[in-house]
């Protein structure tokens, strides 16, 4: 953990990976392994709308609009959420950075209190894959955990609160094959950026439990046994 102006960063956790990849999946196991926020662009900036702030005013005012938020105030509110006690053991980002400018503030930031590189974890995986995951999911209302259905199942519920699981009105095939074109487009230069970094790949099409393995042993790397000096027996210590 570092610390200065008052601003505490620890080690900053991105995750890069198309709509479906299993990023939100990932990101809540690593939470509750770690210790750690998991902090989405969405939460960000609910976050944000709730807290009353000018910020979260005008964010609130862009959203009602319908655009899109710019880079300039999903910055503001990643500074915003960062600064908070929580963060200071470190965090996970899901959706953020999204552009290579957005990773650009985000390291600047990270300097600005010496805090280390960010672990860019980047998960691939295959379009169709992501395409049957998706329109196969249904979603709590209330809490937002997200479950795998199979075709014609109805009034399934939330494991954690009860509430019925809903299919979101997007995720349909046309959109969901619209998003991924998006994303391919905006990601190609962001994973370029972080290439040269703290940067691995993970091959997201196995189980969860596979792939929570795989990032705790990059993150948590265990310990280095070492090496037992026995003592040497005296005739052999004659000829050593």
């Amino acid at each position: 953990m570092t610390k200065r102006h008052g601003q505490s960063y620890g080690q900053a956790i991105i995750f890069l990976g198309a709509p479906g990849s299993g990023k939100g999946t990932q990101a809540a196991r690593l939470s509750a392994e770690l210790g750690i926020p998991a902090v989405s662009t969405g939460e960000m900036l609910r976050r944000e709308c709730q807290s009353g702030s000018e910020l979260g005013k005008t964010v609130q005012s862009i959203l009602a609009s319908g655009q899109l938020v710019g880079d300039e105030l999903i910055n503001r509110a990643v500074a915003s959420r960062l600064s908070e006690p929580d963060c200071a053991s470190g965090f996970i980002l899901d959706g953020y950075p999204r552009t290579v400018a957005q990773a650009r503030f985000l390291d600047s930031l990270l300097r600005g209190s010496r805090a280390p590189r960010p672990i860019v974890f980047h998960f691939e995986i295959a379009h169709d894959e992501v395409v049957a995951r998706i329109t196969h999911r249904l979603t709590c209302k209330e809490c937002g955990r997200i479950y795998s259905a199979p075709d014609g199942t109805a009034d399934m519920r939330c494991d954690g609160d009860g509430s019925l699981l809903v299919r979101r009105a997007d995720d349909n095939e046309v959109s969901v094959r619209e998003r991924l074109r998006l994303y391919g487009a905006n990601a190609a230069p962001l994973v370029r950026y972080y290439r040269s970094g703290k940067y691995h790949k993970v091959a997201a099409h196995r189980t969860a439990e596979e792939i929570t393995d795989e990032l705790l042993g990059v993150l948590v790397p265990a310990p280095v046994a070492m090496p037992v000096h026995r003592p040497v027996p005296a005739a052999a210590a004659a000829y050593a």
